[in-house]
Formats: C-alpha cells, structure tokens, sequence
C-alpha cells in the first residue's frame, strides 16, 4: 500500500477544502451546480462533466467566494468587481484572481433569463425590484444590463452585469437544492407539475 503524505496538498485543493468546508457549513454540500457562459448549458450530476473540471478554473493568484443568499441590491455582484479593481490598483491583474459567486437561497432567479422571470413573476416572488423601473422585476437585471443601468457616484458606469464579469472570468453556481424547492413552490401555486418546471428553469440556466 503506498503511503500518501496528508501535508502534500496542492493550493487549489486546498482551496477546494476550504470551499467544501464553508459549503457543508451552510448546507448546501453537495447541492451546487455550477455554469459558466450562457452556451456552455448546465453541468449537473445527470452528465458527463466533471465538478473536477470545472474547478480547475480557480487558480488565481488571490482567491475570494462571494456567498449571496438573496437579492441584497447591487452587492452580490458589485462585490466581485471591487474585489478585481482592488487586486488591480495593487499589482495583480484580472487574470491572476479567482472569484467564484454562489447563487443560492432567494439569489438563484440571478442564474435565470428574462421569459422565466416574466412567465412566474420572479421579482414578485422573490421580492426584486427592477433598478430601473422600481417596481418587481419581469426580467433579469443583471444579465446583459445596457450601459448606464448601473451609476455610482464618485465613479460612474460600472460592469456588474452577469456577463460582464464572466468575461472578467467571474465564475458563477447555482444551488440546485434552492432550484428543486423554490420551482416547486410555484408550481403548487399555479398548479403545474413541478418535474416540468424544475425542468424548465434547469434548462434555462
């Protein structure tokens, strides 16, 4: 039997130690399926993807997770952008750090496009406003925002966009046990099965 040296551990595994901690911390272990750009589809445990590889992509210099549980504004993905500016003004480019950015709990309408929104009224639901409009969202805000839909003073136009901060090489996931509940809530409430919604937002990430 060879014998293996528990203190030989690389830094990414490390990494993914921590990750799994703070996940199994939270309960959400397990549950957590990840997506990249929007033709990339979904990586789940029902094909052939490994969660391994999509791992591989954090390996940055500085390495942060950014929890977000719920709407909370612009932060959840404010946050990201500050974290990549700052590592910037500091010598350490865009490519050299790792931000992963976990959807789960009320968040997960984030990872879902503008006819699922509207089809099951998901700013109502989930009580998200449209920055815009301020009034409950019937699209997704955060996915391809036009120029101007997010001001900060002092600063101006900022890229906070899903897809903005993809390209910044931001990854996202999505809890998949908050999808299997919250789909299935709304569908009780318009009495459709709930396999075909689930279905249909998993489609949809």
């Amino acid at each position: 039997m060879e014998k293996i040296n528990q203190n030989d551990v690389s830094p990414r595994r490390k990494f993914l130690q921590k990750l799994a901690t703070g996940t199994a911390a939270l309960g959400i272990a397990s549950v957590i399926t990840p997506f990249q750009q929007a033709h990339a589809g979904l990586m789940s445990a029902s094909n052939d993807s490994s969660p391994d590889e999509w791992f591989n992509q954090v390996k940055g210099k500085h390495r942060i997770v950014f929890d977000a549980t719920g709407p909370h504004e612009i932060f959840p993905f404010a946050w990201p952008r500050v974290f990549m500016i700052t590592n910037a003004a500091t010598g350490t480019p865009e490519n050299e750090s790792s931000v992963v950015v976990v959807l789960r709990h009320n968040a997960i309408p984030y990872a879902l496009p503008d006819n699922i929104w509207a089809k099951y009224n998901l700013g109502e639901v989930f009580k998200i406003d449209d920055p815009k409009t301020k009034k409950p969202a019937t699209r997704n805000p955060f996915w391809q925002p036009k120029p101007g839909d997010f001001i900060i003073p002092g600063i101006g136009n900022v890229a906070i966009g899903i897809n903005e901060l993809q390209e910044s090489g931001v990854l996202f996931c999505i809890c998949s046990m908050a999808i299997t509940v919250n789909s299935a809530k709304i569908a009780a409430k318009m009495n459709l099965p709930a396999d075909d919604v689930k279905k249909e937002w998993a489609s949809s990430i």
